[in-house]
């Protein structure tokens, strides 16, 4: 069976099993330290309820990896409704307080799909968002996610008439430079070309506006070994770099419940990468390009997503915090490792062979190397 077909199989399954949303519940937002454009400040991160991602709900199944529509209402959604829980979110944080201590404030929103598909975020909720972002002082950065179909001249016309010169960034789903995965592992239904044009449309916008741009990088996708993922996604943030991309955030793989790649790992044939190869990747990206390039840690240490052992899971993990927003690579124990980093990339070729069991055994001994 192709992968389309199981992705198909294994998501309307998951969606048939799912139980009823309940719209007020998911919307979501938290707010936290992180590096901006304009040095290091407070963002807002709020999930924009909608029906879901276009992808995912269609015939393609979507990406083999995410449970995002999991999450989404897959019904339609009244614009007041939309409105009334953006607002709900927005009136949690005091950061006007943030501001008034020097720290720029920005606002992350993500819509489980695509913000600049009106399938999902329709124009008329999409509008009044902004125009309430444009009219807060203190918010001088605006993020959002979609798909690279959806970007277009015409789109960054409207809502820069409305954001005036607000920072506008898009954030794509690349996930690899590769394009034979990103179609036939990841299921993600785009060329590079398609992914080139949208990224040339928002360089070009730049004459008027203040936009930019941030490719997410997926770090070990299926059918691929440790060593493969490490190359790909070292050499997709240098694929990002020349053609222009602004940033790049690495995302390291989570198994998430009604994904093809949760029906792989049930069965024994896939592992998340380790947290020494999502080290190894950041570290070597951040030396390879004079762009800013953040690791997410989002699962690290669980059952679940990235984990090395009991004795370096949670001080990693905040090494990888703290380096997100000053740029550094990450020092460890192990930094004796990358003088050695023939040895290590050799026995993470070979880590998915081994049982967790191991995993203390893997960790001392690379400490000792």
């Amino acid at each position: 069976m192709e992968i389309r077909e199981l992705t198909k199989e294994t998501r309307d399954r998951s969606i048939e099993y799912a139980k009823p949303k309940e719209l007020d519940r998911l919307a979501a937002s938290w707010y936290q330290d992180d590096l901006l454009y304009s040095g290091v400040g407070k963002s807002i991160f709020l999930i924009v309820p909608t029906p879901g991602c276009s992808w995912a709900l269609g015939p393609s199944g979507g990406c083999t990896m995410c449970s995002y529509i999991s999450d989404c209402y897959l019904k339609p959604i009244e614009n007041d409704k939309i409105i009334e829980l953006f607002e709900r979110e927005m009136d949690k944080y005091d950061y006007k307080a943030d501001y008034a201590e020097g720290k720029p404030i920005a606002i992350k929103m993500f819509a489980s799909g695509s913000f600049l598909n009106p399938e999902e975020v329709p124009i008329e909720a999409r509008d009044y968002i902004l125009k309430k972002l444009a009219s807060i002082d203190e918010i001088s950065e605006i993020i959002v996610e979609s798909r690279p179909e959806y970007v277009s001249e015409e789109d960054l016309d409207e809502i820069f008439n409305i954001i005036g010169d607000k920072l506008f960034e898009i954030s794509i789903g690349l996930e690899t430079y590769n394009q034979d995965t990103r179609l036939n592992k990841i299921n993600k239904g785009f060329s590079n070309e398609s992914f080139e044009k949208a990224i040339g449309i928002i360089k070009n916008a730049k004459s008027k506006y203040n936009t930019k741009s941030k490719a997410y990088v997926f770090v070990k996708p299926i059918l691929t070994s440790e060593k493969e993922a490490i190359d790909e996604a070292i050499e997709t943030g240098n694929y990002c770099e020349s053609i222009g991309v602004d940033r790049i955030s690495c995302c390291p793989a989570t198994i998430h419940k009604g994904t093809l790649i949760e029906r792989l790992w049930r069965r024994g044939a896939y592992n998340p990468p380790w947290i020494w190869s999502a080290v190894e990747v950041i570290n070597t990206i951040r030396q390879n390009v004079s762009i800013p390039a953040f690791m997410d840690t989002s699962g690290f240490g669980s059952r679940r997503g990235p984990y090395n052992c009991k004795k370096c899971n949670k001080e990693l993990k905040h090494k990888i915090i703290d380096s997100n927003l000053d740029q550094s690579l990450i020092e460890h124990e192990l930094s004796v490792a990358r003088k050695e980093k023939k040895s290590v990339i050799l026995l993470l070729h070979f880590q998915f062979q081994m049982k967790k069991k191991n995993l203390e055994t893997l960790c001392l001994w690379l400490l000792q190397s």
